[in-house]
C-alpha cells in the first residue's frame, strides 16, 4: 500500500514537472540518449529482442512514467537496473519524444485465423479496448499493445495474472484474474497481429 501511495505521489509530481518540460522536449536530444535502447527495444525498422517490448510508436506519457519508475527503483526489471541512472526528467521526456514520434511496427504477420478470432472474442470479453482504446493504440499512461511482440505480451499478461507485476493501479491484475494460459496465448496472438 505504501508503494502504491508513493507511486501515485511521484506520478503527480512527474505530471507537474512533465507539463513544464513538455514545452521543451526534443526528439533529437532523445535520439542521442536512446542510442543504448535500440539493441534491445528495436526501432521503427527493427524488431525488439525476444521478451522485450517495442518502444517505437508508444504513448509518450506511458514511456515517461515507466522510465521514471525504472530510474527511481519503483519497478524491478533486472535488465533495466541502472540503465537510467543519471538521466534527468528532461532526458526522460526527450527519449519518450523520440520513441513516440516513430511509427509503430506492423503486425507480426504470422496470423493463425482460429487463434486470432479467439483472441478477438477474449479482448472484447475482457474489455481491453476500454482502456487501450479500440485499436489498442493506448492513450496517455495506457500503453499501445497493438503489434507488440507476442512472447512479450503473453509473459506480461501472465505476470499480471500471477500478481508478479502491477501498474499504477491493479486494473490489469483484476482483468487477468484466473485467465488460463491458452486464453492468454490467444489474446497475445491477437494483439500482436493487428
Amino acid at each position: 500500500m505504501i508503494a502504491i501511495c508513493r507511486a501515485v505521489i511521484l506520478c503527480a509530481l512527474l505530471s507537474v514537472a512533465g507539463a513544464v518540460i513538455a514545452q521543451t522536449r526534443d526528439p533529437e536530444r532523445g535520439r542521442a540518449k536512446a542510442a543504448a535502447c535500440g539493441p534491445c527495444h528495436g526501432s521503427a525498422q527493427d524488431l525488439p529482442q525476444p521478451q522485450v517490448p517495442a518502444l517505437a510508436g508508444q504513448q509518450h506519457e506511458f514511456l515517461v512514467l515507466q522510465m521514471f519508475y525504472f530510474r527511481e527503483g519503483l519497478r524491478d526489471v533486472p535488465p533495466m537496473a541502472g540503465v537510467l541512472d543519471g538521466f534527468t526528467d528532461r532526458d526522460l521526456e526527450d527519449v519518450a519524444a523520440y520513441y513516440s514520434a516513430q511509427p509503430a511496427l506492423p503486425g507480426a504477420g504470422n496470423r493463425d485465423p482460429a487463434l486470432h478470432a479467439r483472441g478477438a472474442r477474449l479482448a472484447r470479453t475482457h474489455g481491453c479496448g476500454s482502456c487501450h482504446l479500440e485499436h489498442y493504440q493506448g492513450q496517455k499512461h495506457v500503453p499501445r499493445i497493438a503489434n507488440q511482440r507476442e512472447d512479450y505480451l503473453a509473459a506480461t499478461l501472465k505476470a499480471y495474472r500471477d500478481n508478479k507485476r502491477t501498474g499504477t493501479d491493479t486494473s490489469m491484475n483484476a482483468a487477468m484474474y484466473q485467465v488460463g494460459d491458452a486464453d492468454i496465448a490467444a489474446l497475445a496472438h491477437y494483439l500482436a497481429n493487428q
